[in-house]
């Protein structure tokens, strides 16, 4: 069965997103989505600083079997990265919501963002994308 927080919100795309400040969110990829990757051997993080849209690519997982991309869930700025995923990739697949978490973004209207974060998926509701 694929874990599926209930604290966290979700786009189509399999990434999950945390609240962890007024203005900043983290960001990973589910456990559905590593399930499907496979072993994951290689990230490619944005850099610190990145102005990103809302549905840009910026970042790729790569595993055995193929290489997705990434998308930012919302506009904002990219504040960190997950530098461990360097030399341990595979913390996507053991740890998704933890450890394998990939970077942090910050919003340039902390009032805006409970809207924002309103418009992503609910456990649910991503429950219902993924089918389970």
């Amino acid at each position: 069965m694929t874990l599926t927080p209930e604290d966290l919100r979700y786009t189509e795309e399999h990434e999950w997103v945390r609240r962890v400040g007024p203005a900043r969110v983290r960001v990973g990829i589910t456990d559905y989505a590593q399930s499907q990757l496979g072993d994951v051997v290689f990230v490619q993080l944005p850099e610190v600083d990145k102005e990103v849209a809302a549905g840009d690519g910026i970042a790729e997982v790569e595993s055995t079997k193929s290489v997705s991309d990434i998308y930012a869930p919302l506009a904002a700025r990219v504040v960190a990265v997950n530098g461990d995923l360097g030399s341990e990739p595979e913390a996507l697949n053991s740890d998704p919501y933890d450890a394998g978490w990939l970077f942090e973004l910050e919003v340039a209207d902390a009032g805006g963002l409970d809207e924002t974060l309103g418009e992503l998926l609910d456990a649910e509701g991503y429950r219902g994308v993924i089918g389970g």
